[in-house]
């Protein structure tokens, strides 16, 4: 997963890896800063979730779904489901 610290990803990105690691105990997650504004969820190589394509941020259900179908052997699809960024004007 890559979460741009300067767009204030980090929280987002550290309550999702927490999630990951408590369903799955063995899954190995890590994070960087990438290009701005980009929020990404890689899959064993596979990009299966990108912010700068859907907009918004993944719904943690649908990617521990997506991270069970891995886990399980079966074909890992990209999510194109998100909600959208809190805006505050």
């Amino acid at each position: 997963m890559a979460a741009a610290d300067n767009d204030g990803y980090g929280p987002r990105y550290e309550e999702l890896a927490r999630v990951v690691k408590a369903e799955f105990l063995d899954a190995d997650v890590s994070g960087f800063v990438g290009r701005l504004g980009s929020f990404e969820i890689v899959i064993n190589e596979q990009l299966v979730f990108s912010k700068l394509e859907t907009g918004g941020f993944p719904y943690e259900d649908d990617v521990l779904q997506v991270i069970q179908c891995a886990y399980d052997g079966k074909p890992v699809e990209k999510l194109t489901k998100s909600r959208p960024p809190c805006v505050i004007m």
